[in-house]
């Protein structure tokens, strides 16, 4: 396969993998609450993502870089909404 073939593998598979945490973010959003969601999964699946960036930039790989860069910003949107909402559900008690 030619490189340039390889590069839009890349983009279109950072893309949609990056697009799967949207319906989460949204859900989150919208129910004002991320309870179902373990802190254990968002950290662990965190670490991961900055693993995979670091690679990334080492490769100097834009798809990578790009794609794990903004699935990081949705997966600590999502950890933020959660903490947030978890701490108001706490003082309404």
């Amino acid at each position: 396969m030619p490189p340039s073939a390889i590069t839009t593998i890349g983009y279109v598979a950072g893309t949609l993998t990056t697009l799967s945490f949207l319906p989460q973010l949204i859900k989150t959003w919208r129910c004002k609450s991320a309870k179902e969601i373990s802190w254990g999964l968002l950290f662990v699946f965190a670490a991961g993502v900055v693993l995979w960036l670091i690679y990334g930039l080492e490769l100097r790989s834009a798809p990578i870089i790009i794609a794990n860069a903004a699935t990081l910003a949705l997966v600590l949107l999502i950890l933020v909404l959660k903490g947030y909402y978890q701490l108001i559900c706490k003082d309404e008690k």
